[in-house]
């Protein structure tokens, strides 16, 4: 019995946005879970952010990573949210 070892890509197609929307409605129904959206959040008009390097106390990138783990976002996200209370004092 000879099978092929590959899956045959030019015979797919993809999956439209609103076959998604209903995948993951059929996800949350059935396992009572709200999927998390992927990839990077939008910005606001204006908004630009700048890449940096930054070196940090490994005790302060553990909390953030904590911290941003118990609120289901990114560390980064949580640093910078801390420096923006920060200056808006």
């Amino acid at each position: 019995m000879n099978q092929e070892s590959e899956f045959p890509f030019e015979k797919a197609r993809r999956v439209t946005p609103e076959e998604k929307q209903k995948f993951r409605s059929a996800i949350a129904d059935q396992f009572g879970i709200k999927l998390k959206k992927r990839g990077r959040p939008t910005k606001e008009e204006g908004e630009k952010y700048e890449p940096i390097s930054i070196r940090l106390h490994p005790k302060v990138l553990a909390w953030a990573k904590a911290e941003a783990n118990k609120r289901g976002i990114g560390y980064q996200t949580v640093i910078n949210e801390v420096l923006l209370a920060q200056i808006s004092q």
